[in-house]
């Protein structure tokens, strides 16, 4: 990799099984395996679009580490993760027991990755980029992940780095009503905040000091168009709300815009999160307006739907533009 990273993500990576065809996993004769993490997902994301980027991690002294630490840096992507020799690295089982249906079942308990600390990441790494991001899956993962987000946070903040948070709500990783007042409190001390619908209601209940965990926040169409002033209004300079094929909306300096979503054959969904905020933020670093951000996003997101993996199919600059003008399909590599 070439140049300062002017970004840098910090969580956990997991090797990924994937079973092939459609059926349980119960009566699956083939797996293909590869990697998966919300941060290597958003990392290489920036990367295809031309954003020197940081991942630091942890993975085991095992193959399924090596392979995730091969593939990064195949990926041009800066790599400082530590190889723990007492943990293993974490991994996740995808499968489609149905047409259409994405399951993921997550072993992450005891991973390599539960033990990352603030320390891995070197200040002067963070005091040189422009944007810290993290998610709200790495202080969930254990109690010293979740003391190492916090710390960078405050690191971040004095460095005057910009910080970007994705809620990634995962529900096996912890209740509702554990969760809520965790990620709204790292979303409050974020520049730009990023979620999905329930996600926002979810922090926007704790921020307003609710103690209910707003399951029934999304059902009412007024509350879902108060959602992103709620949250803005605790501080937060930007929100982003992913709508998924109904494409996304965000608030910034009090101003709502909203974009449609990019219709496209859809072949797995798993990664379109990741792949929108790589390309919003990539739009945002460019000083892109509030649509264009979106607008990027949006496609970004539309364009890793089409291929299997939860980041292969991830967007390359030149991939930009080609489903406005009608492509169907990604640059061929």
């Amino acid at each position: 990799m070439t140049g300062t990273p002017r970004v840098v993500t910090f969580g956990e990576t997991m090797a990924l099984l994937h079973s092939e065809g459609v059926g349980s996993l119960a009566h699956a004769h083939a797996m293909t395996i590869g990697m998966g993490g919300a941060e290597s997902n958003l990392a290489i994301g920036l990367r295809r679009l031309g954003v020197p980027v940081a991942w630091v991690s942890r993975v085991g002294a095992d193959e399924l580490g090596t392979r995730v630490l091969r593939e990064m840096r195949a990926e041009q992507v800066e790599v400082l993760a530590h190889v723990d020799p007492e943990r293993p690295t974490g991994l996740m089982l995808k499968s489609h027991p149905s047409g259409g249906a994405t399951t993921v079942r997550y072993y992450r308990s005891g991973s390599a990755a539960s033990a990352l600390t603030a320390e891995e990441l070197p200040e002067q790494l963070l005091a040189g980029a422009e944007i810290l991001h993290l998610t709200g899956i790495t202080p969930l993962l254990s109690e010293t992940a979740r003391a190492s987000v916090e710390l960078l946070v405050q690191r971040a903040r004095a460095a005057g780095t910009l910080i970007s948070f994705d809620v990634n709500y995962r529900s096996a990783l912890a209740p509702r009503e554990v969760a809520a007042p965790l990620l709204a409190g790292l979303a409050a001390s974020a520049d730009i905040v990023f979620g999905g619908t329930e996600e926002l209601a979810l922090i926007a209940s704790a921020l307003e000091g609710e103690g209910a965990a707003a399951e029934n926040a999304t059902e009412d169409s007024t509350e879902k168009e108060a959602l992103l002033p709620t949250v803005h209004a605790h501080g937060i300079a930007e929100v982003v709300e992913k709508r998924g094929a109904e494409g996304a909306r965000a608030i910034a300096a009090g101003s709502v815009v909203e974009r449609p979503g990019l219709q496209v054959d859809v072949v797995d969904t798993v990664g379109a999160g990741d792949a929108f905020v790589a390309g919003y933020l990539s739009a945002r670093l460019e000083g892109l307006d509030l649509a264009a951000r979106l607008d990027r996003g949006n496609e970004c997101g539309a364009l890793t739907c089409m291929s299997t993996g939860d980041w292969e199919g991830a967007a390359y600059r030149e991939d930009l533009g080609r489903l406005a003008d009608g492509g169907a399909d990604p640059v061929s590599r």
